[in-house]
């Protein structure tokens, strides 16, 4: 599918307009990644910048529906113009979409563990499994940073590599909860940790569906079969 994600992406696709909500679409998301994992680890918002945060979620739901919107006029035509571009999206943009509400969740975690009435501030142990969270975290941050380019210009080999250090990612999470379980936390400590995990690993996860648009056909999306023949 990757050379259809490219004509997309250039403007050269009979559904540009779906193509072009979608871009707009992915580019809020992607930036909401990096925006609450700061707060995650610690940086304050005002109101204005929570609700603007906030708005960058209702951005992408909008569009969300409208690019439905288009993909059914689209597919209920009497000659739709590309039925397999159509389906794409209409997985695509559930991904995104999800990538826009775990970034929301994870601002979340400091509101249900923090000590501030905002919930803006909430202090993590100092101690290996927080550290091995950073790592992981710095490493969603990089996927959500390469993701849009990646897409802009159909970059199968990067996004091979991204999909490989994702994996692995998804690995050290499913470890980092053992740890969590074992490491004698009070409750408090132990909801932050875990809720971190949990939703760094499905940014993740759904950052890997899209990389996997690039490396695999339609009906193995959201896989990532080494062996597979790409065409």
């Amino acid at each position: 599918m990757f050379k259809k994600i490219v004509e997309a992406m250039t403007g050269q696709h009979p559904m540009q307009i779906a193509s072009d909500r979608f871009n707009e679409m992915l580019r809020l998301s992607l930036e909401m990644v990096s925006e609450a994992s700061a707060v995650y680890w610690g940086r304050l918002l005002t109101a204005e910048q929570r609700s603007a945060l906030y708005d960058k979620d209702v951005r992408v739901n909008k569009l969300q529906r409208k690019i439905r919107k288009n993909v059914i006029a689209n597919l209920s035509s009497p000659v739709p113009s590309d039925v397999p571009f159509a389906l794409l999206m209409m997985s695509l943009v559930k991904d995104v979409e999800r990538i826009g509400d775990y970034s929301k969740n994870l601002v979340e975690v400091p509101a249900l563990c923090g000590s501030d009435e905002e919930g803006s501030a909430h202090e993590l142990p100092d101690d290996a499994v927080t550290a091995e969270l950073k790592q992981i975290a710095r490493a969603i941050e990089g996927l959500a940073r390469e993701a849009g380019s990646i897409y802009e210009v159909g970059n199968q080999e990067r996004a091979r590599e991204l999909t490989l250090e994702g994996r692995d990612t998804a690995k050290r999470c499913d470890k980092l909860i053992a740890q969590i379980v074992k490491g004698g936390y009070s409750a408090e400590q132990a909801v932050d940790l875990t809720l971190g995990v949990r939703f760094y690993k499905r940014l993740n996860a759904h950052m890997l569906n899209l990389m996997s648009s690039l490396l695999m056909p339609l009906h193995k999306l959201d896989y990532y079969d080494e062996k597979a023949v790409i065409d």
